[in-house]
């Protein structure tokens, strides 16, 4: 596992706080762009994934890339994660790593 440059678990709300570092995020895909995709975060907000390809896209997608700002990400790589997913729990786990408890994560 390549540790050197771990991407920060981030909701919406935290995503501001990162900018140009490297994030990662599952969001739930709304529609479909030129040059990527509009989504949801874990949080409620929506974002722009600027993505190089867009291959087809399951409505839940794990996206890794470079924050750009408190509404976009660049992304290095998206990961399909199906069409049903906790995203209440996935906001948990952002707002954890991103607690006093952070060194539990990379």
């Amino acid at each position: 596992m390549d540790i050197s440059s771990p991407a920060v678990f981030v909701n919406g709300e935290l995503l501001k706080m990162h900018t140009g570092r490297r994030v990662r995020s599952v969001v739930q895909v709304v529609r479909v762009d030129t040059g990527g995709f509009v989504a949801q975060t874990s949080d409620g907000l929506q974002l722009s994934v600027k993505a190089t390809t867009v291959d087809p896209l399951s409505k839940f997608v794990e996206v890794i890339g470079v924050a750009e700002g408190n509404q976009t990400i660049r992304a290095e790589m998206c990961t399909n994660f199906g069409d049903a997913f906790d995203m209440a729990s996935y906001n948990q786990l952002c707002q954890l790593a991103n607690s006093e408890h952070n060194s539990l994560f990379i």
